[in-house]
């Protein structure tokens, strides 16, 4: 299979050149040249992310140099639980998909080990050039940053150099950001998540820092982060459908709309998905161009769901590529816009309501459920997308539902270290310069 960009202005490369470039060099994403639509009633059991993965993605690695080395790839990346549970006394049939029984407590855990699997054994095979590191820049909200620094760090010949807006992501968030040392740099730019994420991509298009730096990225703008994250939803979808024998709909926080693409793809592939209801917070770009057609990106809004504060999500590229008819891309997909109010309030309430403990983003998810025509909650199977662990966001949390939150081990280890970080302004010439001096 080969991934040919989206502006289709590059020649389309094999899997390994798009997770090893990043961006492809016209500017756009990479994307697969053609899909495949999966038997899966042929599937392995849904239980076993690992080997589920591997089957679900052998035909996206058909060809390339890592085919042979996916087996051990998804069991290095797969390596913790993703539960579908009850959303107990819901009226109908509603479950909740926990993705943050990873090492940093976040959905992104999972694409950020795969991804670093897979460049850990390019690096293996010597396809850069020895005399230069591989640099792995990271442009994060809030969880992408530390799932790629938890992922990358001290895997040898490859740096992290995470950027992240200050002031705007939690405290336990930036913690988990600034802690490693070693191979990985926090630098923490005065500006929003969008000043980061066009610093990224200004980078990548740099003629100088090409000379000097192998350059990639472990955002989602990488197709080696998103196919992963394919895996849980159709593991999900299978499960579910084990239990009641009927499609699942999905209602998914959203940012940078990665996590969302990759529920898209898994229905694409043909697992049993019916409905897609992406929930945001008040950045509306979306909500917006799936009600108008309009595609309108606009500057970031600073919310409580803070990892979902994007104002022109990178993967609106990859979706709208996707399907570019609007009215035939709002079939089964919609989008709904949360305010901080409503978060607060449903935090507070469904605490009371199921005993659950949101996350900021996951409470966006459990709102737009609320908001949904009672047929549609009554007739159809739902699955809430939990996408982090309610203790990464305690100073918001823990005043709402009267009581402390408990920290995952995993976490725990995380507060208790040291941090260090550099502040940089939003402009290339200062991030040039830091990554040409290596401090």
């Amino acid at each position: 299979m080969k991934y040919q960009s989206t502006r289709g202005k590059s020649p389309a490369v094999s899997l390994s050149q798009a997770i090893a470039g990043g961006i492809a060099p016209d500017g756009g994403l990479y994307v697969a040249d053609c899909w495949p639509v999966l038997d899966f009633d042929a599937a392995p059991g849904s239980a076993d992310l690992a080997s589920l993965g591997a089957w679900l993605l052998q035909p996206f690695f058909a060809g390339d140099e890592l085919q042979s080395e996916l087996h051990s790839i998804a069991a290095e990346a797969f390596n913790f639980p993703a539960p579908v549970t009850v959303l107990g006394g819901a009226q109908g049939t509603a479950f909740v998909l926990e993705l943050f029984h990873g090492p940093t407590a976040a959905f992104k855990d999972f694409g950020a080990r795969f991804l670093a699997a897979c460049m850990a054994r390019q690096r293996a095979r010597a396809e850069r050039k020895p005399d230069r590191k591989l640099t792995i820049l990271v442009a994060t909200s809030g969880d992408t940053g530390g799932a790629a620094a938890a992922a990358f760090h001290g895997r040898p010949g490859i740096d992290v150099v995470v950027l992240f807006p200050r002031g705007l992501v939690s405290k336990r968030q930036q913690q988990q950001l600034t802690c490693w040392g070693g191979n990985v740099r926090a630098l923490v730019v005065r500006g929003t998540f969008d000043d980061c994420q066009r610093l990224v991509k200004e980078a990548f298009r740099d003629p100088e820092l090409a000379r000097t730096h192998a350059l990639s990225s472990a955002n989602s703008i990488n197709i080696g982060r998103l196919l992963p994250q394919v895996v849980y939803y159709a593991a999900a979808s299978l499960e579910v459908r084990r239990r009641h024998g009927s499609p699942v709909s999905f209602i998914v926080p959203a940012g940078n709309l990665g996590n969302s693409l990759a529920c898209v793809w898994a229905r694409r592939l043909g697992f049993p998905i019916a409905d897609i209801v992406l929930a945001h917070n008040a950045n509306r770009t979306m909500p917006d161009f799936l009600a108008t057609g309009e595609y309108r990106p606009r500057p970031s809004i600073a919310t409580l769901a803070s990892a979902m504060d994007v104002g022109d999500p990178s993967n609106a590229e990859r979706l709208r590529a996707f399907e570019p008819d609007w009215l035939k891309l709002r079939t089964g997909l919609s989008a709904y816009s949360v305010s901080d109010e409503e978060i607060k309030a449903q935090i507070r309430g469904d605490f009371g309501r199921y005993g659950r403990i949101w996350c900021p983003h996951t409470a966006t998810a459990a709102r737009v459920y609320d908001l949904l025509a009672e047929a549609d909650r009554r007739e159809k199977t739902w699955v809430l997308v939990a996408t982090a662990h309610p203790a990464k966001f305690n100073d918001i949390v823990e005043p709402l539902i009267g009581r402390a939150v408990d920290v995952p081990p995993a976490l725990a280890r995380l507060l208790s270290l040291p941090s260090r970080s550099t502040e940089v302004g939003a402009e290339l010439t200062e991030l040039r310069t830091l990554l040409m001096q290596g401090e």
